[in-house]
């Protein structure tokens, strides 16, 4: 049996990196979109610079039909997807009584509605073949809220609804579909915040420091493994203990 295809949306963000290199070491081949070719092609050579092979295609998640599109591609490439990691989003944050139109909807567009765009175009190839994983990327602030963010934590916390639902229609065909919610991870983004609102937050978290890319994905890979296959509908937090439920 050839190299399983994993496809990781986002992935050439600083979570979504981390992931693709993780399931490159478990010898998936492994493909990613983008928006921005020349972006794409600078991270492409990054990563190949590092010694990993990555396929980049071309794929807005917002759009249902450039999702299928992407698919396609990926699968004219490498083969049928049997791994899926819904790891696309933006932020666009305001107290929700300044939140005008877009910033609500660019959000669940791209956080939420992406994960219907992208999986719907694989999960019927998966039920086909009886095997498939699907690992949804959520956020500690869907499980938590967050001032600031109802459109963040709306998207976030239905993503995991959506993988409650799916697991329960998938397992019979050999699919499983969880959630992954980290905390606040050392990524451009959050290390780009001043260092005075670095410290509240690291104050916060019991273990005392910001999580790494790394942590995220190697529940991803755990998740994906033959080792996690009596696990579906579940919500993994990857979060040093910042935020702890059932």
């Amino acid at each position: 049996m050839g190299q399983k295809v994993a496809l990781v949306t986002g992935g050439t963000g600083g979570i979504g990196t981390a992931i693709c290199k993780e399931l490159a070491d478990m010898d998936y081949k492994v493909a990613s979109n983008y928006r921005n070719e020349e972006k794409a092609q600078a991270w492409k050579k990054k990563r190949a610079d590092e010694g990993y092979e990555f396929i980049l295609v071309e794929g807005d998640v917002c759009d249902y039909e450039a999702c299928g599109r992407m698919v396609a591609e990926i699968e004219e490439q490498a083969g049928p997807v049997d791994v899926l990691i819904n790891n696309a989003g933006i932020t666009r944050d305001t107290t929700f009584h300044k939140m005008d139109p877009s910033q609500w909807t660019d959000v669940i567009n791209t956080d939420l509605s992406s994960v219907y765009n992208v999986t719907r175009h694989v999960i019927e190839g998966m039920r086909e073949r009886r095997f498939g994983r699907v690992v949804n990327i959520a956020s500690i602030n869907g499980q938590r809220g967050q001032y600031g963010q109802a459109n963040y934590a709306a998207a976030k916390a239905g993503m995991h609804g959506f993988s409650m639902a799916l697991a329960q229609e998938s397992a019979k065909h050999g699919i499983t579909v969880n959630t992954v919610s980290p905390g606040y991870i050392a990524t451009d983004m959050v290390m780009a915040v001043p260092e005075r609102v670095r410290e509240k937050i690291v104050a916060q978290i019991p273990m005392g420091r910001l999580g790494y890319p790394e942590d995220v994905a190697h529940v991803v890979g755990f998740l994906v493994s033959d080792k996690a296959c009596f696990i579906t509908g579940a919500n993994l937090s990857v979060n040093g203990g910042h935020y702890m439920g059932w």
